[in-house]
C-alpha cells in the first residue's frame, strides 16, 4: 500500500495550496468574515479558473474526470487554509453523484459549477443517525411528492440545486433535485461562517426528471453518503495539519522562563499527541479514498475509521492546540479559532464519535 500521490495529484496538491495561499491569506480571511457574505466569490472564481473545481468534474462537464483521491486533495487544502468556498458542499455532496449518476439533463448543471458561476449542495443528515433517511418520496402521476426533514444542510439557500435523498413508495432510496425555493429553509447555527439551514419538504412537487439517474435503486444515495464522509474526513484531515503547524511555529517561537515553550518536555509530548492524532486520520483517509476510487467493498469501513478519528481524537487534539497556545487560542483576531471551528463542524456533520462507533460495529457484523 503506497499512500504517496502520483505527479497528478502532486501538482493537484501544489497548485491548489499556492492558489489558497494568496486568496485565503489572513487579511483576506478577516475582510471576508466582516463581509457577512455566504462565501467568498472572489476565490470560488479564482478556484475555478485554475482548474480546481473542473479536476473532479466529467470531461463532459468541462472537467478532467479526476476521481475521489484527487477531490480529497483539493478538499484537504481547502480545509488547511480554512477557505470559505462551498467546494464540499458543490463537489462531495453534489457533483460526486450528478456526475456518476445523472442524466444529460441533470449533467449540465456541471457545466456552470466548473466555471464557478454556481453552487450545489446535498443533503445528507436528518434528525437522528448519520446516513439514515426518513424523508419519502410518493409517486403523483409522472412526478413525485416528497415529505420530511433535512438538516445541517450547507448553502441551501445559495445552491441552484439541493440532492434530496428520499425513500420512493414501493422501491428504494432514490436522490432528488430540488430547487430551494420548493422547500422552506430555516437556517440553523453553524461554528463557522459556512451557512448552514434545516430544509423541510412538506409536499414539494418534483419532476420526473428531477430523480437523479431515473431509478430509486439506491446506488446514487450510496454514492451520495460515501462521497459526504470522505470529503469531510480529507476537510478535517486539512484542518488538523493546519492547526498543527501553526501551534508548532508558536511554540518554537514563544518563550517562557527565557526558553523556547517546544523545549519543555510536556510541551513536545502534547504536540507529539496532536502530531499522532493526524497521522492516524491521515492513514485512515488515504486508505478510504484510495478504495473508494478502486470500488472495493471495505471503502465504506475504512471511511467510518477515518470519520470517527474526525470525530473524537482530532476534536481533542485541537483542544491540546488551544491549551498550548493559551489565551491567544481563543483570540478571534488569531487564526487558530477558525481551525478549531471547522474541526467541530466537520465532526458534527459526521454525526459525532458515538454515532460512528456505532456504524462502524454495523459493518463488522455484517461482515461476521
Amino acid at each position: 500500500m503506497d499512500f504517496n500521490l502520483d505527479e497528478t495529484q502532486q501538482e493537484l496538491k501544489g497548485l491548489a495550496a499556492d492558489l489558497l495561499a494568496r486568496e485565503a491569506a489572513q487579511e483576506r480571511l478577516e475582510a471576508f468574515e466582516k463581509s457577512g457574505a455566504a462565501y467568498d466569490d472572489a476565490t470560488w472564481k479564482a478556484f475555478a479558473q485554475a482548474g480546481l473545481i473542473g479536476a473532479v468534474l466529467p470531461e463532459d462537464a468541462g472537467g478532467a474526470g479526476l476521481g475521489p483521491v484527487e477531490l480529497a486533495v483539493i478538499l484537504r487544502e481547502a480545509g488547511a487554509r480554512t477557505a470559505p468556498i462551498p467546494a464540499y458542499a458543490s463537489l462531495a455532496l453534489a457533483a460526486v453523484p450528478i456526475a456518476k449518476h445523472g442524466t444529460a439533463e441533470q449533467r449540465a448543471l456541471l457545466g456552470p459549477l466548473a466555471e464557478g458561476e454556481t453552487v450545489l449542495t446535498g443533503a445528507y443528515r436528518e434528525v437522528g443517525p448519520a446516513g439514515e433517511v426518513a424523508a419519502t418520496a410518493r409517486r403523483d402521476g409522472d412526478g413525485y411528492v416528497l415529505d420530511g426533514v433535512k438538516t445541517f444542510v450547507p448553502y441551501a439557500q445559495e445552491a441552484a440545486r439541493i440532492l434530496v435523498p428520499a425513500r420512493v413508495e414501493g422501491a428504494g432510496i432514490g436522490v432528488f433535485l430540488v430547487e430551494p425555493s420548493a422547500a422552506t429553509i430555516t437556517p440553523q447555527h453553524s461554528a463557522t461562517t459556512e451557512p448552514l439551514s434545516r430544509v423541510a419538504l412538506d409536499g414539494v412537487r418534483a419532476g420526473a426528471g428531477a430523480l437523479l439517474g431515473g431509478t430509486a435503486d439506491g446506488a446514487a444515495w450510496d454514492t451520495l453518503r460515501l462521497s459526504a464522509v470522505a470529503g469531510a474526513v480529507a476537510l478535517s484531515s486539512g484542518v488538523i495539519e493546519g492547526a498543527l503547524e501553526l501551534t508548532k511555529e508558536y511554540t518554537k517561537t514563544r518563550e517562557q522562563f527565557e526558553r523556547a515553550l517546544a523545549q519543555f518536555q510536556a510541551v513536545t509530548m502534547q504536540i507529539s499527541d496532536v502530531y499522532i492524532a493526524k497521522r492516524a486520520l491521515d492513514v485512515a483517509v488515504w486508505a478510504g479514498v484510495w478504495r473508494l476510487a478502486e470500488g472495493a467493498a471495505d471503502a465504506e469501513e475504512l471511511l467510518t475509521i477515518a470519520a470517527y478519528n474526525a470525530c473524537d481524537p482530532v476534536v481533542k487534539a485541537l483542544y491540546t492546540c488551544q491549551h498550548l497556545h493559551g489565551g491567544i487560542g481563543l483570540d478571534i483576531t488569531y487564526p487558530l479559532h477558525r481551525y478549531f471551528a471547522w474541526g467541530k463542524q466537520a465532526g458534527h456533520l459526521l454525526g459525532g464519535a458515538e454515532d460512528r462507533l456505532d456504524s462502524l460495529g454495523a459493518l463488522i457484523a455484517q461482515e461476521a
